[in-house]
């Protein structure tokens, strides 16, 4: 009975907990968690490195949830293979995990065909305090869960500002897309400059609209035209 008890407690404040947890999410146009001195791989040598450090830039924060595993060298591979692509656009990318600086650089050092990350171009985070997953909300703090004191699959933009632009949290068994992420920071640069907003689906070179109620008419007549 009183082992019954305590269970039912137990799952009373995990519960709690996670309610507590959700009501204090983050949410896009707030101010991101700023972090720093953290250390992390950068080329293969560990460097301290600070959100401010990339002030002016947009920024992705790329969480996962461990080093030396599945899905997560397919997702830091795929954003590495498309770094180029992200720095032309004034952006850049920050690998987090809760692992150590040294299992970063054991796997950075680690053949792809092995699967290790072969030479991974962008930081990779020691986020071994957890502070920056939990400040984020996506460190797993259920001590029945798999991932407990992992970070799940968040992944954020942040304006140059320090805005938080967009959130993504998956679980664990589905890795993120590359392009997707890319299109939003375009999305999202357009709207910056230009005051216009983009409809589903926007890519780049598309049609936007005029958030005015009179001048929006012309995007609706013009994508409507045969019906």
């Amino acid at each position: 009975m009183e082992r019954s008890i305590i269970i039912k407690m137990k799952s009373f404040l995990l519960s709690l907990l996670a309610l507590t947890a959700a009501s204090a999410s983050l949410l896009p146009r707030q101010q991101a968690p700023s972090f720093g001195n953290v250390n992390a791989v950068i080329d293969s040598a560990f460097k301290k490195v600070s959100l401010l450090d990339y002030q002016g830039k947009y920024v992705v924060l790329l969480f996962y949830p461990f080093d030396f595993t599945y899905v997560c060298p397919t997702e830091l591979i795929a954003f590495s293979d498309k770094i180029d692509s992200f720095r032309e656009l004034g952006a850049e990318v920050l690998g987090i995990s809760t692992d150590s600086h040294f299992t970063h650089l054991a796997w950075i050092k680690t053949a792809r065909k092995d699967g290790g990350l072969g030479g991974l171009r962008y930081p990779l985070l020691a986020d071994i305090s957890k502070d920056i997953s939990r400040a984020y909300g996506v460190l797993v703090e259920d001590s029945t869960d798999d991932l407990y004191g992992a970070a799940l699959r968040g992944l954020f933009i942040l304006d140059g500002a320090g805005k938080i632009r967009s959130i993504q949290i998956n679980d664990a068994p589905v890795g993120r897309s590359v392009d997707e992420t890319l299109r939003l920071i375009q999305a999202f640069k357009h709207t910056d400059t230009h005051g216009e907003v983009c409809p589903a689906n926007w890519q780049p070179g598309s049609k936007t609209i005029v958030p005015d109620q009179d001048q929006k008419k012309k995007y609706f007549s013009d994508v409507n035209r045969d019906l």
